[in-house]
């Protein structure tokens, strides 16, 4: 039981938003990376970049839905 929850249960979070951006960015990224190593086009190399591009601009929306979703008790804040 990692972080107090049961392992069974799933849930997108406070902010699911970024969650879903951050999952369809992940995916386009993917999509253009491999379109522009697989497919024998002239213009691969710009396929290839914005792919990686938006795959690592993804990572900005991860980090945020994680820190968002972080619950801390308020006797741990020590106020």
């Amino acid at each position: 039981m990692l972080l107090g929850g049961p392992w069974g249960r799933c849930s997108p979070g406070r902010c699911a938003f970024l969650l879903v951006l951050a999952l369809l960015l992940d995916a386009l990224g993917l999509v253009l990376l491999l379109l522009g190593i697989f497919a024998l086009l002239d213009y691969w190399d710009f396929l290839v970049y914005s792919g990686s591009l938006i795959m690592a601009f993804s990572l900005l929306f991860w980090i945020i839905w994680y820190s968002l979703n972080i619950r801390l008790p308020l006797e741990k804040l020590d106020l």
